[in-house]
């Protein structure tokens, strides 16, 4: 099938999965594309509270990068320097291609559907009103550039670790709208590795994918949600990537990546979208989709949530096909105190600790069999674990979770742990173990005891994404020394919600027989230029037939070849 006929069989597919996605909404169309697609990052209303991105109401004749108090990127800052204005025609150029209007942008959501543009930006028209500062959500001291989590002392080699019996209280310090700055790369900087190993660029993405997924024979598959398509690349020595194509194109916001069967011959690439999880035809060494889409499953939740990414893993025999579903919000406020059947009824059906309302189906790890069917949750309370991995040694489930925020700077950490069948780690009524959160003060004391605290705690904010366990194949010429093996490496994209920035590199997370010891180690470091700027943030992480580290970027594309020397 050529690349034509691909992209129209999986455009008319998205469009019935659109059609499926729209059954059940009530709200205006506009706010609820709000709601689904922008409210995790941006208010709509001038109550000046603090988010990742700058606040929307009266966004609509305002003059671009103008709202106090944010720190855009360099490309916006300059089109704002030039006197432009958010017009309704500037906001749906901006929202149809972000990366094509302001390249270095930080937004991480395109919206190629004209419709779907003309009813969001009628919903923004009707925000009057003037920019307000971002500031912060409750008052407390500030922290200092010299904090435990602080950017300003990364260094390859570094350990940290964060005790429960250490965290802070709520509302400690200030919480920040402090999201990074891109700016490009200084000429001749390279991210730091420890002694002992090198580091070189392996690829420039201009697509800027943010999940890599090694395939059996070696090659490197990234899926990029902007750019709605997944990508395949190929090295024939590991020293760069050599063969660069196009597996599919056209898709609805995908992310996660799985092959399956699992071994060494898959038959299919299964592809987690934004709501839907479809599957292409693929054989070892395909650079393009076999074949047509298959729909495996057609609707994920009820609405898609702040939070879009969506992880797929497969259990070791690949019977059961795993996927995390993020939270729809921060932290779940206007769900209300009872879910709408009682309380028992409703967690025999949707798991210990599963969130209603708006939440429902999110903040989970969902369960499958390989052909869709049979779906269960396997675990609740999960925030977002948009960093889901099987140990290869145990069989054991992992999440890399971003915890909620506007809790301070130090609160509360994110984690990595492992997910047990049935578990539940809190979210949103409590966080690591019986934390009460405050805002939802009282409303659910009977999960206090049932709460599983995490292997391990990460700084707070630091935006843990990919992991990939270090092994190498045997006589692999660029393996790591045998002290790495079984050890796991974790990519931290870095931090918006804390005054002194953290995160924006690549971590090693000690493991003892498949279990993390409770310490990590900075590995790369570098990618942070200021409190204000970084010139990359790692997304992704994947281990090559050599041996070999590669590190992606998805903020700038760029991708990083870690070795020994």
């Amino acid at each position: 099938m050529n690349k034509l006929h691909l992209m129209r069989a999986t455009s008319s597919l998205l469009g019935l999965l659109a059609m499926a996605s729209t059954q059940a909404q009530d709200a205006a169309p506009g706010q609820r594309l709000f709601d689904s697609n922008c409210a995790m990052c941006h208010t709509a209303t001038p109550d000046r509270r603090a988010l990742m991105g700058p606040g929307l109401h009266g966004v609509v004749g305002r003059k671009l990068a103008a709202a106090p108090g944010f720190g855009y990127s360099a490309a916006l800052a300059g089109l704002g320097g030039q006197g432009r204005v958010w017009t309704t025609a500037e906001l749906d150029r901006f929202l149809a291609d972000p990366t094509a209007y302001a390249p270095g942008t930080s937004m991480p959501v395109s919206m190629a559907d004209p419709a779907q543009r003309q009813a969001l930006l009628a919903y923004l028209g009707k925000l009057a009103g003037p920019a307000t500062a971002a500031v912060a959500a409750a008052s407390g001291p500030a922290s200092t550039a010299a904090d435990a989590g602080s950017w300003s002392a990364d260094r390859p080699g570094r350990i940290h670790e964060w005790k429960v019996a250490d965290l802070p209280k709520p509302f400690a310090t200030d919480s920040a709208s402090n999201g990074p700055r891109t700016v490009p790369r200084p000429e001749g900087m390279l991210p730091a590795v420890p002694d002992g190993f090198k580091v070189k660029l392996w690829a420039k993405d201009p697509d800027r994918g943010r999940v890599m997924v090694k395939a059996p024979n070696g090659d490197i598959f990234i899926s990029s949600t902007t750019k709605r398509l997944v990508k395949v690349f190929r090295s024939s020595t590991g020293e760069t990537a050599d063969v660069v194509s196009t597996f599919a194109a056209g898709m609805d916001r995908p992310f996660g990546l799985a092959f399956w069967p699992t071994g060494p011959n898959p038959q299919y690439l299964y592809v987690a979208f934004v709501n839907a999880i479809v599957r292409y035809p693929y054989r070892n060494g395909d650079l393009v989709a076999g074949g047509e889409p298959e729909v495996v499953v057609p609707r994920l939740a009820q609405a898609v949530g702040a939070h879009s990414s969506r992880t797929l893993v497969f259990s070791a025999d690949g019977r059961r096909m795993f996927l995390s579903i993020g939270s729809a919000t921060n932290v779940a406020e206007g769900i209300g105190k009872t879910p709408p059947v009682p309380l028992a009824d409703w967690e025999a059906r949707h798991g210990l600790g599963a969130a209603w309302g708006e939440e429902e189906g999110h903040a989970v790890v969902l369960a499958f069999d390989a052909d869709g069917k049979n779906r269960r949750t396997y675990a609740a309370g999960l925030r977002n674990c948009v960093g889901m991995y099987l140990y290869p040694r145990s069989g054991d489930l992992l999440c890399s979770v971003n915890e909620r925020d506007l809790l301070g700077d130090n609160l509360p950490p994110d984690y990595l742990t492992r997910v047990k069948e049935g578990g539940f780690y809190g979210w949103p009524w409590f966080y690591i173990g019986a934390h009460e959160d405050p805002r939802l003060a009282g409303q659910r004391p009977d999960l206090r005891d049932k709460v599983t605290t995490p292997d391990l705690l990460f700084t707070a904010h630091a935006a843990p994404l990919g992991m990939v366990m270090y092994e190498a194949p045997p006589a692999a010429p660029a393996a790591f020394p045998k002290a790495y093996d079984g050890d796991l490496f974790v990519a931290f994209h870095g931090s918006w919600n804390r005054q002194t920035r953290t995160g924006s590199k690549v971590v090693r997370v000690f493991m003892k027989d498949g279990v993390p010891t409770g310490r990590y180690q900075d590995f790369v470091t570098g990618f942070v230029a200021s409190d204000a700027e970084v010139w990359g943030r790692p997304s992704s992480v994947a281990v090559q037939k050599d041996g070999s580290l590669l590190v992606d970027d998805d903020v700038t594309g760029e991708i990083w070849r870690v070795a020994p020397k």
